[in-house]
């Protein structure tokens, strides 16, 4: 057996991950229904190695069959022209490890900070580059596309802004000529 200084897996100082920090069925897309939707009524958020498609959950339910968990759903997508399936699953389990270490705990928006949990649907396609980029790396990309989904997520819940985009807010400007 290889010394634990060997290889990749060895550079990185993650904590082994305990059995409560995986990831329940409520806290993952699984239907492929749930995926179309993120992807035809979502907005989208580019980085290097990886494409996030996310979509806030309207708060009356989405009219799904079963009622959805509340809070964020993850779902990833790997397709098959990124590489045979143990490049894919390798793929999958970084960006695992990688959400994992990027969500807070469970509840903690709720208990500290006083602040409704947001209902967001997300999707994370990795790119071909994913297999070659850093862990760190990795991790600090999903960390910036949640500070954006956040960010996005707060900005379109607020009461009179449901419903709208930034293309709508666009459109209903009205541009005064300048004198």
């Amino acid at each position: 057996m290889p010394a634990e200084s060997d290889g990749p897996a060895g550079s990185r100082s993650v904590e082994p991950r305990a059995g409560k920090s995986a990831f329940p069925r409520s806290a993952r897309l699984l239907r492929h229904a749930d995926f179309e939707r993120v992807y035809k009524q979502g907005r989208r958020h580019f980085s290097a190695s990886l494409t996030v498609f996310y979509w806030q959950r309207p708060k009356g339910g989405d009219g799904a069959k079963a009622p959805a968990a509340s809070g964020l759903r993850i779902g990833f997508t790997v397709g098959r022209a990124l590489g045979g399936a143990v490049q894919r699953n390798r793929m999958k389990r970084r960006l695992r490890e990688a959400v994992r270490l990027t969500l807070p705990p469970a509840g903690v928006n709720a208990d500290v900070m006083d602040v409704d949990v947001v209902d967001v649907d997300v999707v994370i396609n990795p790119k071909k580059s994913l297999l070659t980029v850093d862990f760190a790396a990795m991790v600090n990309e999903v960390s910036r596309a949640f500070v954006v989904i956040e960010k996005a997520s707060t900005q379109y819940s607020v009461p009179g802004n449901q419903n709208r985009t930034p293309n709508d807010r666009r459109k209903n400007r009205t541009s005064k000529p300048k004198a």
